[in-house]
């Protein structure tokens, strides 16, 4: 009888790892996801709201694409996962010029950029892992 593991050449002790690969890298994916979330509705909402511009036209603006890959991430779809870091590095680039622009908030924007790495970096390392576990 030939189980799931003869199936793909590999045995349990090495495909085990990499289901717990894939798993870690999910989490680091959806910290970096909904930290960001929670980021912009700090800053925006109560930190350091814009001057300029409207709070909730800004948090409009900037919350509302993160609402489009939700349920796909929250599905561990590898499609979404992959196209989500595209939208990530929309706010990488956000905290980029924020820490350039804005000295009060450089922290709040520093943040920003260290949480989307977050998303990125883990997104990526699924995307990877979960590929090989699947094959």
């Amino acid at each position: 009888m030939q189980g799931a593991w003869q199936k793909t050449g590999r045995n349990h002790s090495q495909a085990f790892p990499l289901i717990l690969k894939a798993r870690l890298f999910y989490i680091l994916t959806l910290s970096g996801y909904f930290g960001i979330m929670a980021l912009l509705l700090a800053w925006y909402g109560w930190l350091a709201p814009p001057g300029t511009v409207p709070a909730q036209l800004a948090l409009l603006a900037l919350g509302l694409p993160l609402f489009a890959p939700l349920r796909g991430l929250l599905h561990a779809r590898r499609y979404t996962v992959a196209w989500s870091l595209f939208l990530c590095l929309l706010y990488f680039t956000h905290g980029i010029v924020e820490a350039y622009s804005d000295a009060e908030a450089r922290w709040l924007a520093l943040t920003e950029v260290a949480l989307s790495l977050c998303w990125l970096a883990g997104g990526i390392g699924f995307i990877r892992t979960s590929k090989a576990n699947a094959a």
